[in-house]
């Protein structure tokens, strides 16, 4: 006789995207410390290229999740450069870890803050526009670089060009002498800076403090209709988080981090901006102990005061226009009740311990 067959089929892991940054830890923490699988999670991470692909899977469901820039959920919503989807955010991932990093032929050429940028960018101001890198249109590096150009006396939109450039792709369009700078998260500022390719006049813990960076999005029918899962993720989210923003645990999250399947670049490329030891040029070290936020201080809860100051950072930059928005639209992109049911009693001491790539063990 044939076999029987199931009664019920397995479910599928749930599809989580992400990029290669160093502000993707607490995910890559949560599947490696069993956060996903104690809570009855099966999880497959999905690396992605570049931003724009994570938002189009996310949007049509190739992804059920993602890490993502924060301003994304308002392009999102909105429909702005994309087929509008219903998106929200029930966790922060991070606050800060972005820098501005520039190519030493800008140093070479007498560069060495904003203000003596502004004198070689209006020198260019012809064909030869400086060229400087963001991640995506709506995004915190969109913003910082901005702010920044702006408070040096710089039009963005007349005195340089700015282009989108996937994350993993800047450092090798700086050493092509494509771009002259660009704004990106870690690792790949200092990648620059170790390679004596660049340096870093600003960073974003300095530029804006308290900003939000990555927020895990979701479309909101599977934050309704899977309900316990999305809890769950978030649970396990944020008790990774609490692990990673430990000072003690920070070099083996390096180690974790460096792995070929998730940013597959040496810890030591990866461990300064962790340990708050970050070097903006060769030869000069920084203490930033904020440069990276994964916990504290109530980093992972998507407030609605933090939505409504990032929707008006993004209307200030011009980035959104003020017409398509609504009061309650903050609160429903940032949904800070549904993180607040998922952590209501999370032990942030549950971690099983970390098997390091080596092969060794770390308590947690």
């Amino acid at each position: 006789m044939p076999a029987a067959r199931p009664t019920s089929a397995t479910p599928r892991p749930l599809r989580l995207g992400f990029i290669s940054l160093t502000d993707a830890a607490p995910l890559i923490a949560a599947q490696e410390l069993g956060c996903f699988a104690r809570r009855g999670l099966a999880v497959e991470l999905c690396r992605e290229v570049g931003w724009a692909t994570i938002r189009d899977k996310v949007t049509y469901g190739e992804l059920d999740g993602a890490h993502a820039p924060a301003p994304m959920l308002w392009a999102t919503k909105l429909g702005l450069g994309c087929a509008p989807a219903d998106v929200s955010t029930g966790f922060i991932f991070n606050l800060h870890g972005n820098a501005i990093t520039l190519s030493v032929r800008l140093w070479e050429a007498g560069v060495r803050d904003a203000a003596s940028l502004r004198e070689d960018a209006l020198r260019r101001r012809g064909e030869n526009k400086l060229m400087f890198g963001i991640v995506f249109p709506h995004s915190m590096h969109h913003l910082l670089l901005l702010h920044w150009l702006r408070a040096a006396r710089l039009d963005p939109e007349r005195d340089v060009r700015i282009a989108v450039v996937p994350p993993a792709q800047m450092f090798r369009n700086l050493v092509a002498g494509t771009l002259d700078g660009y704004c990106a998260g870690e690792p790949w500022n200092t990648l620059a800076v170790q390679q004596n390719q660049g340096w870093c006049p600003a960073w974003s813990s300095s530029l804006a403090p308290g900003h939000v960076e990555k927020v895990l999005m979701v479309r909101n029918a599977f934050a309704e209709h899977r309900a316990p899962e999305h809890a769950a993720l978030i649970a396990a989210l944020a008790e990774a988080a609490a692990w990673c923003d430990q000072p003690a645990n920070r070099a083996a999250l390096a180690g974790l981090l460096a792995a070929p399947a998730y940013l597959n670049l040496p810890a030591a490329v990866i461990e300064p901006a962790l340990v708050g030891r970050f070097s903006p040029r060769a030869g000069v070290t920084e203490t930033v102990p904020d440069f990276l936020v994964f916990n504290r201080g109530d980093a992972n809860a998507p407030t609605a005061e933090r939505a409504a100051t990032l929707q008006n950072d993004l209307v200030v930059a011009g980035l959104i226009p003020r017409s398509l928005l609504n009061a309650s639209l903050p609160r429903r992109l940032f949904r800070e009740d549904l993180y607040r049911e998922a952590t209501t009693n999370l032990d942030p001491h549950a971690h099983q311990q970390l098997k390091l790539p080596d092969g060794t063990f770390v308590s947690a």
